[in-house]
């Protein structure tokens, strides 16, 4: 973790949505980091002790059992690790890892719940936001037990494609197979299917989405769903 020069904070979205004053008292506190890929933040079990704002980067939770892992929820500027915490002490309940290497507003957790903790506003924000991120994981969970591979695969690249506010998806094959719970060899079997279909450009760990309403099209509906329904319904902020 290297300490990155100061950036207007605000190009988080849910840390600019907080109100003016607590946002000028946190601001205060908040530190600029930069997060490689493959940093874990927390792992299960492990008390939350920063909230992480990602401004540039994207951040993965992941259930690990006998070895595997699987992907149930990502977080882009839209959202906040750890935001629970200002509801008071609080453990991880997966392993969370850094996707894609960027930059972070970053906060101790403790000063985070002083500042927050007795604003009516702020508190229930947090709650809205849990909510959101419990239904998007309860999305993905079913995705991940109905969905084909393939389908699964457009609607994490466009997942992924909108946290970063990018067409670029600067991923490896063998990251993207670890977050969807299938062997490289097949993600590198669908992944060449999409480029063939000029969907998606493919060349040493980047990934370019071309045809953006052909993915739409081949991704199942939970894309949809999460990106229609839940954030922007629930509190107002563009996916």
């Amino acid at each position: 973790m290297s300490i990155a020069p100061q950036y207007y904070h605000s190009e988080n979205r849910l840390l600019a949505a907080l109100p003016p004053e607590i946002f000028a008292a946190l601001e205060r506190d908040i530190a600029d980091v930069t997060l490689e890929q493959g940093t874990v933040l927390y792992e299960p079990g492990d008390p939350i002790d920063r909230v992480y704002f990602p401004q540039t980067g994207v951040v993965s939770l992941l259930i690990v059992t006998a070895g595997h892992m699987l992907e149930i929820s990502t977080i882009g500027r839209e959202g906040a690790v750890g935001f629970q915490r200002g509801l008071g002490e609080r453990l991880a309940f997966a392993r969370t890892t850094v996707q894609n290497t960027g930059r972070f507003s970053v906060i101790g957790a403790a000063r985070f719940e002083q500042i927050v903790g007795q604003n009516a506003e702020v508190r229930d924000l947090i709650a809205q936001y849990s909510e959101v991120l419990c239904a998007e994981a309860q999305q993905t969970a079913a995705c991940n037990a109905l969905h084909d591979a393939s389908s699964r695969l457009c609607r994490w690249l466009l997942q992924t494609a909108d946290r970063l506010d990018s067409d670029v998806v600067p991923l490896t094959q063998e990251f993207m197979s670890h977050m969807l719970g299938v062997r490289r060899t097949t993600l590198t079997l669908l992944a060449r299917t999409l480029q063939n279909k000029k969907a998606i450009r493919y060349s040493r760990g980047r990934i370019r989405i071309i045809d953006r309403p052909l993915l739409e099209a081949s991704a199942c509906e939970c894309y949809r769903v999460i990106k229609h329904d839940a954030l922007p319904k629930r509190l107002g902020l563009k996916l």
